[in-house]
């Protein structure tokens, strides 16, 4: 299942459901919006799986997490 945006991605990480990121990074700044990953209670270790980079500069990493519930 996938999940976009960042209250219900946010709210998915503090429920310990998600055990795979990918993330899209565009080359655009922008000076604003919404942080798409909220404060947690702890650090998320991540593995990298995969880095791809699309013909418009668009780079797709994927990362599996390594969180262990406490």
């Amino acid at each position: 299942m996938d999940i976009g945006g960042a209250m219900l991605a946010g709210a998915a990480m503090r429920a310990w459901l998600i055990d795979e990121y990918v993330l899209a990074t565009a080359p655009v700044l922008v000076g604003g919006g919404t942080p798409f990953f909220t404060t947690l209670d702890s650090w998320v270790n991540l593995h990298l799986v995969e880095t791809r980079t699309l013909p418009c500069g668009v780079v797709l990493t994927r990362y599996e997490t390594r969180r262990q519930r406490p």
